[in-house]
C-alpha cells in the first residue's frame, strides 16, 4: 500500500480516493462508491495486502 488518504470516522464523498495500492509497479486508487463515513479502516502505508482482506468499510450516508 503506497498511501492511505482517509481516517476512521471521516466523512467521504462518492469518488473520493481512500487508499492507493501498488501492484506490478502500477498504482491503483480505491475510491468511495457512495457518500458516507469511514466505519472501519485496516490499512497502513507500506503494508502488504492479502487477497480478500477488507481495507476500508464505508457506512452509507442517510438520505435527508
Amino acid at each position: 500500500m503506497t498511501s492511505v488518504e482517509v481516517s476512521e470516522g471521516q466523512s467521504v464523498t462518492k469518488g473520493q480516493k481512500l487508499v492507493t495500492l501498488e501492484a506490478m509497479k502500477m498504482e491503483h486508487a480505491l475510491t468511495a462508491p457512495f457518500d458516507g463515513t469511514v466505519a472501519a479502516l485496516d490499512a497502513s502505508e507500506g503494508r502488504q495486502v492479502v487477497d480478500g482482506h477488507i481495507l476500508v468499510r464505508i457506512d452509507r450516508a442517510e438520505a435527508a
